[in-house]
């Protein structure tokens, strides 16, 4: 192992995912009005769109679940941690690449709230997957 990563880390990850699981509804409605657009798909095209947004939202607190629950075990360099730890790396650093190189910013309404918000959600997400990535490099070396 590289080195340990203090469990206290990790579990702020974790409460980080679930705070992201339980807001990512709030900000699809009140941000991007979402629903509304959602509105304008077929109908199974839009049971599609908010199957996947659920999936998002139960990954989201899933992660952040095993990372409250087993903040140890996801370093013990196990082939289990490192299978775990490679998912949720890959899944955060995806979702980083995703947000800047395919959702501009102009988007995000002009309030204080959202923009202030949206700093902090990516800087969540930053962490995420600098997290994960280390935790998946210690579990690999």
């Amino acid at each position: 192992m590289l080195s340990e990563i203090p469990k206290e880390l990790i579990m702020a990850g974790g409460i980080g995912q679930i705070f992201t699981a339980l807001i990512y509804p709030w900000i699809r409605h009140k941000v991007f009005n979402w629903y509304e657009d959602v509105k304008q798909l077929k109908p199974l095209n839009q049971e599609i769109a908010k199957t996947y947004g659920r999936y998002i939202v139960g990954l989201n607190f899933g992660f952040g679940l095993i990372a409250l629950m087993l903040p140890i075990s996801l370093q013990n360099g196990s082939p289990l941690a490192l299978a775990i730890t490679g998912l949720i790396a890959a899944y955060w650093v995806g979702k980083v690449a995703t947000q800047f190189a395919y959702y501009p910013m102009y988007q995000i309404p002009q309030k204080t709230l959202f923009k202030l918000g949206s700093y902090f959600m990516n800087g969540l997400f930053g962490y995420f997957a600098i997290l994960y990535s280390w935790l998946f490099i210690n579990n690999l070396l």
